[in-house]
């Protein structure tokens, strides 16, 4: 065989190496969109399905003319602030019955203003279960809505964290970026987080927002010392970037969202905190 036709035949099978390559990360790729799309998906779908099942109706109590122990918590000294505001808002109270039938991991459900989180939250006793399943446990890309190990939604830790994938399909809590907008931040109604569990409604006052590298800082959930809570909660407000600016004690239960905003590692942060609460008379 000549040099020639040697360098040919290398040359040949260098090409057809290189086209099996690109063809196989191709196909792949191809493979992994399709899923990763089908995942968001079947999710899309199952949250409409599990919405109905939830029979999500408003509970309003006329809670500015009731006595500030009856469902205020902690109320603000300064009648004037935003806090007063905030409370006429009326509960969200969800039926968990046919929910906890499809899933008994289903502690509570959540809804954020003009975002599509309207999820029921679940709960594995670890932080990696839902990120790849979905609410009915079936394998999933996108996950579901899932509170911290560490946490329960009727007995309140200094912080209780709830976390979802940043998906850019808008599902799970790939909507959250939009509190990031200026439009957004700009409507007043907006900050704010409603929370039903089979014992309790809770709302929410927003207090801060803001995109932070990955920690643990902020998914604190206890604190030893009234001073160490203060601290904290001293840099979750300075973190802030909307133009809210609300008062917050260590007397206050703390929620704090949490997503990914992109392959880089940055969360995106919603913190709130508990103005009234009301424990419910069914489930």
């Amino acid at each position: 065989m000549t040099k020639r036709k040697k360098r040919y035949r290398l040359r040949l099978w260098v090409v057809v190496f290189l086209f099996v390559l690109f063809a196989s990360l191709f196909i792949g790729g191809a493979y992994y969109v399709f899923h990763w799309g089908q995942d968001g998906q079947n999710n899309e779908k199952l949250q409409k399905e599990l919405e109905e099942m939830a029979d999500i109706v408003e509970v309003d109590d006329n809670t500015i003319h009731l006595p500030d122990n009856e469902v205020l918590v902690n109320p603000s000294p300064d009648k004037e602030s935003d806090y007063y505001y905030y409370i006429k808002v009326p509960f969200m109270q969800v039926d968990f019955s046919k929910l906890k039938e499809k899933n008994s991991d289903t502690v509570g459900y959540i809804k954020v203003n003009n975002t599509n989180i309207n999820y029921p939250v679940v709960y594995s006793g670890d932080n990696t279960y839902y990120l790849t399943h979905a609410f009915d446990k079936t394998k999933n890309s996108a996950g579901w809505v899932f509170l911290d190990y560490r946490n329960n939604l009727d007995d309140l830790s200094d912080n209780t964290v709830i976390y979802g994938h940043g998906r850019v399909d808008n599902t799970v809590f790939g909507s959250l970026k939009k509190v990031l907008t200026t439009s957004w931040q700009e409507n007043k109604d907006n900050y704010i987080i409603r929370i039903s569990t089979p014992r309790y409604n809770y709302v929410y006052q927003i207090f801060s927002i803001y995109t932070i590298e990955a920690e643990s800082y902020y998914i604190m959930t206890t604190f030893e010392t009234d001073e160490a809570k203060q601290a904290w909660i001293d840099t979750m407000k300075k973190r802030n970037t909307a133009p809210v600016d609300t008062e917050v004690t260590v007397e206050d239960s703390i929620l704090t969202l949490s997503t990914c905003k992109d392959n880089n590692g940055q969360r995106i942060v919603v913190q709130a905190k508990l103005i009234k609460r009301n424990e419910r008379t069914n489930s």
